[in-house]
């Protein structure tokens, strides 16, 4: 007899019906009942048959029933775990009333600003949403209006504003610059209070030896390396411009080594200085360059003090070619006849800039016959040159001294000239000369005491050099990775 089941309770009665399952199974009597009528007790194959299919089937039943009878009771016991649960809402005492807070102060929030290129400092006031009488007060500072009357793009600004309600403007409280490189301003705005603050920025400055090897690009390796691009125009331009062609003559693994003073501070270098010194190794031959002042002026001398800037430039138009050149006779495009061209013509774009060929004095500037606008410079001990057909002028005139390389001119056609270009004439003593295969006159070495002192300043330098070469290219035979060495600092070189 089985059990009544609740209807209530659906998993007990599963639990019932697996157990009775399961004892029908063990129950021979159920067994027997299953055998066919009129057995006589003789089993034939079919009855074994059965048998074995039977005890198989109780076999499998004892197996399985256990496993599902304990998830069922689990199963009730979950159900019987779930009873009904009453939330009831007590009642907490007040909280005692805060005490009235007292504003805070708000502590410096600077917001740093980069002046974009053609900004002024009206212009980031501006971008900032504040006031011209907040500019005002700024500029009337002492020393504020000659610091921030021309920004440089990328100068940093830092601005602190006032918390104000919405719709009214963006108020002032504090600004920050930097005077110079050791001396930080800040102006703390009270209405129309204004208080100024300097901060000392102590600076640290170091002598470097940057060396490395030229690669794919010289440029490229040279910026990785921290040479800034003042630094390597100064090294390709003017030290090494006269004895390396620097578009054609350099190979990747030629090397180059500078001297220069870096200025550092907080950790980060903000300045790099003028080159002090310089080697540059081209396909095994080495070249090296020192400055030193001569005359109030800065130069570069080669290592036994001779200038290494020559008298002259042989061309004093850049990135041009020559169209006409030096000759005893030819034709003359626009006259017809045939005489001597007693110059060279380098063809040029109008407005092409001309320089100089040396350090001179200006005799003329003006027109001249068929050469049109022309300019006369006298370089002494007998050498002048003329530049002719000139389209405006620089600002220089007669009587004025240049140095090499000042733009005197542009180019132009004017004069007996049928297209723009350049007519530049070489004179020694009033004679013309091909200013393409003249040799040049050199420049006065140093002498004296001059060059004892040259060799004073610029040994421990080459000494310098040759030790981080030693160092870096003590196996020419094994490519080595660009590096750079610097030393410490330089002694009483803190400021502030």
């Amino acid at each position: 007899m089985t059990e009544p089941t609740s209807p209530q309770d659906p998993g007990r009665g599963r639990l019932i019906r697996i157990r009775n399952l399961r004892a029908a199974a063990l129950n021979g009597t159920e067994f027997a009942a299953a055998l066919p009528a009129g057995f006589n007790g003789r089993w034939t194959r079919r009855h074994w048959a059965h048998a074995s299919l039977f005890a198989m089937l109780g076999t499998l039943v004892m197996a399985l029933v256990p496993g599902f009878s304990n998830a069922m009771s689990s199963s009730a016991e979950q159900s019987a775990s779930l009873t009904p649960s009453t939330t009831l809402s007590l009642l907490l005492p007040p909280l005692p009333r805060a005490a009235k807070q007292q504003p805070v102060a708000a502590g410096p929030n600077w917001q740093l600003v980069s002046v974009a290129k053609g900004e002024t400092l009206s212009h980031v006031f501006e971008r900032m949403a504040l006031s011209q009488s907040d500019l005002q007060r700024v500029l009337s500072q002492p020393g504020a209006k000659d610091t921030l009357r021309r920004l440089r793009p990328g100068t940093e600004l830092a601005f602190e504003l006032q918390p104000v309600a919405a719709g009214k403007p963006t108020a002032l409280r504090a600004f920050r610059y930097d005077r110079d490189d050791t001396h930080r301003i800040e102006l703390h705005v009270d209405g129309d209070k204004v208080t100024e603050k300097v901060i000392e920025r102590p600076v640290e400055v170091r002598t470097a030896v940057i060396s490395g090897k030229v690669g794919r690009s010289l440029f490229h390796s040279a910026r990785k390396l921290g040479l800034s691009g003042n630094n390597i125009r100064t090294l390709t331009d003017e030290i090494f411009k006269y004895d390396i062609d620097f578009n054609s003559d350099v190979a990747a693994s030629d090397r180059f080594s500078v001297v220069v003073e870096q200025t550092w501070r907080e950790g980060e270098m903000i300045k790099s200085g003028p080159i002090l010194a310089a080697t540059f190794t081209a396909h095994g031959d080495m070249h090296s360059g020192f400055r030193f002042e001569r005359g109030g002026k800065d130069e570069y001398f080669s290592a036994d003090g001779r200038p290494l800037k020559k008298a002259f430039i042989r061309m004093p138009v850049q990135y041009t070619r020559i169209s006409s050149k030096f000759t005893s006779a030819r034709k003359h495009p626009i006259l017809g006849r045939t005489r001597a061209h007693q110059g060279v013509d380098f063809a040029a774009p109008t407005g092409t800039p001309v320089m100089a060929a040396g350090n001179a004095r200006v005799t003329f500037v003006g027109w001249k016959g068929g050469y049109g606008r022309a300019v006369i410079l006298d370089h002494g001990r007998g050498y002048t040159t003329l530049y002719g057909h000139l389209s405006a002028f620089g600002k220089i005139k007669p009587g004025q001294s240049v140095s090499q390389g000042t733009v005197i001119g542009r180019v132009g056609s004017t004069g007996l000239a049928t297209g723009p270009h350049l007519h530049y004439e070489f004179r020694i003593n009033g004679v013309h000369r091909n200013p393409m295969a003249v040799t040049m006159p050199p420049p006065e070495p140093l002498r004296g005491a001059q060059l004892a002192e040259f060799r004073t300043q610029t040994g421990p330098a080459l000494a310098r050099i040759r030790k981080v070469e030693d160092i870096i290219y003590a196996d020419v035979g094994e490519p080595s990775k660009d590096k750079r060495v610097a030393s410490a600092a330089k002694p009483g070189s803190k400021k502030g």
